[in-house]
Order: structure tokens, then sequence, then C-alpha cells
């Protein structure tokens, strides 16, 4: 028998999806014959990406801020309109700004967490209540960071918040398990996108170099030798969020080009 992704007719939900990695996510769905809302709380961003995403299939898409718990409730009760259910969830979000531990306030850790534990958090229990309630075995795929395993200096906020995704996959990983749903998350590494000109400017400031030299140096350290694509991210993302990894459920797969050095 063919191995097959089993994604065509499958209801899709992808979170900050206009750009980036969320928009190679839902890209890579589309191909697969899946049927996809995407998301972004800018409405002139995510008209842009409908427009380009348009030819590849049956895609809609809701403006919602990740940060608003009534958002969030509006995204989930949105897509099940428009598809009539959810089978699938990819959880992507944007990042908080750069920089070291002490250089962060009080506001700035409150809204980090708001965004990258409160959010996830919130939706995947509200996703979660549609696909038990439709009887749906579905499947969940989180993005996190391979930070979380090997902190990144310039991105505290990050190292610190992105955990909860770990904790959130392992969990419900085991309440959901006997009902069917399978959690997933995916670990990226230095990913090709306006992050990684972030993050490199960030360190060419500190280090007194260019952003070119920051660039070559983070490429010098992946085994890989290359910052990887948001197309070659999505095919994992795809894996996870489809039957070719049906027995796959609580794992956090990094998709990093090599350079995590642990073994846990």
């Amino acid at each position: 028998m063919p191995l097959t992704s089993g994604l065509s007719g499958a209801r899709v939900l992808v979170t900050a999806a206009s750009q980036g990695i969320g928009f190679g996510a839902a890209k890579a769905f589309l191909d697969e014959g899946a049927r996809v809302v995407i998301n972004s709380s800018n409405s002139e961003r995510l008209n842009k990406a409908l427009s380009q995403l348009k030819s590849q299939g049956e895609v809609y898409g809701v403006v919602a801020d990740l940060s608003s718990r009534l958002d969030l409730e509006r995204l989930v009760s949105e897509t099940r309109r428009l598809l009539g259910g959810i089978d699938t969830l990819v959880y992507v979000t944007g990042s908080p700004k750069p920089g070291v531990f002490m250089e962060q306030g009080y506001d700035d850790w409150l809204e980090a967490a708001r965004l990258l534990t409160v959010s996830p958090a919130y939706l995947v229990r509200k996703v979660a209540e549609v696909m038990i309630e439709q009887k749906v075995r579905g499947r969940m795929v989180l993005l996190a960071s391979y930070a979380i395993r090997e902190p990144v200096p310039t991105i505290a906020l990050s190292n610190v918040c992105r955990i909860a995704i770990a904790g959130i996959v392992r969990t419900l990983a085991r309440e959901l398990g006997p009902k069917g749903i399978r959690v997933n998350g995916v670990l990226p590494g230095y990913i090709r996108t306006a992050r990684i000109e972030q993050v490199t400017a960030a360190m060419a400031s500190r280090s007194g170099t260019t952003a070119s030299e920051a660039l070559a140096k983070i490429e010098g350290e992946i085994p890989l030798g290359y910052i990887g694509s948001t197309e070659e991210l999505a095919r994992s993302i795809v894996f996870l969020g489809s039957e070719m990894s049906a027995y796959v459920t609580g794992a956090m797969l990094p998709v990093d080009g090599g350079i995590l050095r642990s073994v846990g």
C-alpha cells in the first residue's frame, strides 16, 4: 500500500500564516489537498497571503490576535463555520523581542507569557473541544524552538516561555490520546524568515560585526551548513499533521540542520 498523507479534503487551521513559517505550512497542506484556514492579526498581510494561496486550493482567512482570549474563541468558531470542523491544528506564533535576560522588564515577560504560553494552551483546549465533540481523530502540531533545549543567549524571552509548548505537548498527548487525538511539537532551528534578520542584527550589534558576518557564524555552527527554508520545515509539519505519523504522539521533533548538541 503506497504511503499517503491522507490529507485530501482534511480541515486544517494554521495560525500566524500570513508569512514565514505559517505561510509555508499552509501552502504545504494545500498542496496535499487539504482545506485550510489561515490566520493573522494584520488584515492587509492576511489578504495578501490569501491572494497568493488561493490558486493552490480551498483557503480562507480569519483576522485574530493570538494574545486575545476572545479572538482565540472566534478563530475556532469561524474555522468550524468555514470548514465544518477541524482535523489538524498547526500552531505558529510570532516571537517576542530579542535581548538577554537582564534587559527584560515585567511587561516584557507578561507579554511573552501571554503570547507563548497562555495563547497555545487556550487555543488547543478550544480546538480539542471541537475535535472531541465531533469524534475526530485529530492532529495538533505546535511550533516551539530548538532554543528550549539549548538556550540562545540573545532571545531570553523565547528561551523561557516557549518551554511551555513542550509541557502542553506531553500533557495533552496523554490526556487526548485515548480520544484518538495526537499532539506533537516541532523545534525549528534557524529558518530563513524575518526573525533571522532580527536575530542576526541583534547579534551583530552586540559583537560589533555586520549582519552578514553574524549569519555566516550561525551557518558555521549548523552541521548541514545552511539556514533552513520554510518549505523544508513544512515537510515535517505535514508529516506530524497527517496520517503519515499515525503512531506518533507526544514527540518534540527538532528540524534544525543538526545544530542541537544535546542527546535528550
